[in-house]
């Protein structure tokens, strides 16, 4: 098969400029909260294949039938991967930026689980061995929002494993259930000495969930939104407002959209506008694009309308190439609780190369910025280049 062929199938602040090595942040030394975000994190399929307990790798999609042949084609293009790596081979170094943050949030599209009940009518199905769940707390990951379009890939079996084992990591969730109660309820994340984080995890049949993944009051699931209207934000609203106190920073962390395209619909703007004004959400976390998208400060609120993915398995194989899904953003999001404004934003480019988060070229920190100040032009929102090849927001 042709390669763009296989690719249309197979893809679906810390407030610093400080020298790596350095034990303290800024964000430690006051009351403000630094949140690590990021997009997908989707350590199934290839990724769990390279792991030290790689699941069964049948595959069911139209052309793919075994997980290995994505690890032949990314060595294909940048080289060996050491089989078996360890589980925090696949973040590399940025693992020590990573724990500078207060909490980490990730978007994990996939289903942790060694069930067989495979989604029929998706053709693309997302698993990671329960095993090699050390792979996201070896990042001290804090909690994985579900609300996905692949998290349900393996049944309501596949989708219990994973709630069950996350959880017995330790690592809170939001967005998926046992019922639409827990779907809803949001990741309550006690951040020592400073307050609160609440993540609300959504999603939108745009992402590509199925209507049919969508929680009930007594069937697993997803919590998924059924539009973006105004109804829908005063359930959201009442939702927020039910647990949220004084002090409380709130994240509403949307799967939206789809994945290739820099424009943001209106219809997102306006409801990111309307969750800030109306349902006390404090960060917009919306992810689903394979790349990253503009990002708009709204009321001194930060809205990153596409966060790009983190990690995934899609290195060789072409198509996208402008793009570049290969570079990933790391996003520092530093809050002040007593305001619930935004204090500073620091992004730090990352590269996706042999299944592992790694440093990029100074060409391509210019690369990104580039980007970023084009897309987020619309928005009067911008970055510049810090000294030590991070990006800082400006708005």
């Amino acid at each position: 098969m042709k390669r763009r062929e296989f690719l249309l199938y197979a893809t679906c602040g810390l407030s610093f400029c400080i020298r790596p090595g350095l034990v303290k942040s800024k964000a430690m030394d006051n009351d403000d909260i630094t949140l690590f975000l990021c997009g997908d994190v989707m350590t199934g399929r290839g990724i769990d294949q390279v792991l030290p307990y790689p699941s069964d790798p049948r595959l069911y999609e139209s052309y793919v039938r075994d997980a290995s042949q994505y690890v032949e084609i990314a060595e294909q293009a940048n080289g060996p991967i050491p089989k078996p790596v360890d589980f925090a081979y696949i973040w590399g170094d940025a693992l020590n930026e990573m724990a500078r943050a207060d909490a980490r949030i990730i978007n994990l599209e996939t289903s942790v689980t060694t069930s067989n009940e495979y989604e029929g009518g998706k053709g693309i199905n997302y698993r990671m061995h329960p095993k090699n769940i050390p792979a996201i707390s070896a990042a001290g990951i804090d909690c994985c929002v579900l609300a996905n379009n692949h998290v349900l890939d393996w049944g309501h079996e596949g989708l219990a494993e994973t709630l069950n084992t996350l959880s017995k990591a330790h690592i809170k969730t939001s967005g998926a259930g046992n019922n639409l109660a827990e779907a809803q309820a949001p990741a309550v994340l006690e951040i020592g000495g400073k307050g609160r984080v609440l993540v609300f995890s959504f999603g939108l049949e745009s992402s590509g969930i199925p209507s049919y993944w969508a929680a009930k009051a007594d069937r697993p699931g997803v919590n998924l939104l059924d539009d973006l209207s105004t109804a829908t934000v005063r359930q959201i609203s009442k939702q927020v407002l039910a647990v949220k106190r004084a002090g409380d920073i709130v994240v509403a962390s949307i799967h939206w959209g789809g994945n290739w395209g820099y424009p943001v619909p209106s219809e997102h703007q306006q409801f990111a506008h309307q969750l800030i004004d109306n349902a006390a959400v404090d960060i917009i976390h919306g992810h689903s694009s394979h790349h990253f998208k503009g990002i708009e400060v709204y009321k001194d609120k930060p809205v990153i309308y596409g966060c790009g993915d983190f990690l995934n398995d899609y290195e060789g194989i072409e198509g996208y190439e402008h793009y570049r899904d290969d570079l990933a953003l790391m996003y520092f999001v530093r809050m002040a609780p007593d305001t619930g404004k935004l204090v500073r934003m620091i992004m730090a480019p990352r590269q996706i190369r042999r299944f592992r988060s790694n440093r990029v070229a100074e060409e391509d920190v210019f690369w990104v910025q580039h980007v970023l100040n084009r897309e987020g032009k619309p928005f009067a929102a911008g970055v510049e280049v810090t000294t030590d090849k991070r990006l800082l927001l400006r708005w």
